[in-house]
């Protein structure tokens, strides 16, 4: 996985070779960096079975209006909870934008933390991730959303 950082505020999870990834070659590192650091921490715990809420400063603002309208609306969905790609539409205001709304979720630049993992499809179907079905299928298994999986 690959964290960013700038400033003061998380800006990016990616799964290796997740799509829409952005080249990491060409950024800063910094190990000591305080967010990185404490995002780090947090998804030890999360991956221990130890957390399901995260409490650190994002930055969302590398996307349209419409594509942080939808990483805010993930945000919203509880942890223990999954949504369908409609719902979340309705719940944002778009109902009739849901294909838009896939496409914004698909880029979603901090996976885990902002749960696009939790949108399923109207059947509860698992459809479209990034880091691909199997890790969502993985991150739906840790947080206990799927028994059948």
């Amino acid at each position: 996985m690959t964290l960013a950082a700038r400033g003061k505020a998380l800006v990016g999870l990616w799964f290796d070779g997740q799509k829409h990834q952005p080249d990491p070659q060409a950024w800063p590192h910094d190990a000591t960096h305080p967010v990185l650091l404490q995002a780090q921490a947090q998804l030890a715990e999360y991956f221990a079975g130890q957390r399901s809420v995260f409490n650190l400063p994002l930055d969302l603002d590398a996307g349209t209006e419409f594509q942080q309208a939808v990483w805010r609306g993930l945000l919203d969905i509880a942890p223990g909870t999954t949504t369908a790609y409609g719902e979340l539409a309705r719940r944002i205001g778009k109902p009739l934008a849901v294909r838009a709304l896939g496409a914004a979720i698909g880029r979603n630049p901090i996976s885990i933390i902002v749960p696009c993992h939790r949108v399923v499809g109207a059947d509860g179907s698992m459809t479209g991730y990034a880091g691909g079905l199997d890790r969502k299928t993985a991150l739906l298994r840790l947080e206990h959303l799927e028994s059948n999986l």
